[in-house]
C-alpha cells in the first residue's frame, strides 16, 4: 500500500497566529516520532492560514495518530484559537513523470 498524504488547514482567530503556532510546535515534535510519520510540517499561507502537510506510511498508522494522545492534546491546546475547525483532507496521489519527484 502506498503512503497517505494529508493536509490540515488551520485558520487562526484574528490576532492569535502566534498562539496557534505555540500550540502546534509541541504537537509537531511529538507526532514526528510516531510510528509511520514520514512528514509532518507546517507552512503559512499568504492569507494567514497555517497549512500542515503530513505523510504517513499506512492508513492504519494515520488512523492511530488521529485517535492518539498527540491529536487530543493539540485539539485542547487549540481551543478558542481557530475561526473554525481545522479542514483535514486525505489526498489521493496521481503519480506523473519521475517516480521520485512526481509523488510526495
Amino acid at each position: 500500500m502506498s503512503a497517505v498524504v494529508v493536509t490540515a488547514i488551520f485558520t487562526p482567530v484574528e490576532g492569535r497566529l502566534e498562539a496557534v503556532l505555540d500550540a502546534l510546535r509541541p504537537a509537531i515534535e511529538a507526532v514526528q516520532t510516531e510510528p509511520g510519520c514520514e512528514l509532518y510540517a507546517i507552512h503559512q499561507h499568504p492569507n494567514g492560514d497555517i497549512v500542515m502537510i503530513e505523510k504517513w506510511s499506512t492508513v492504519e498508522q494515520l488512523d492511530a495518530h488521529g485517535e492518539g494522545p498527540s491529536v487530543a492534546a493539540l485539539n485542547t491546546a487549540l481551543a478558542g484559537l481557530l475561526e473554525s475547525p481545522a479542514v483535514v483532507t486525505r489526498l489521493v496521489p496521481i503519480p506523473v513523470g519521475d517516480p521520485i519527484r512526481g509523488t510526495l
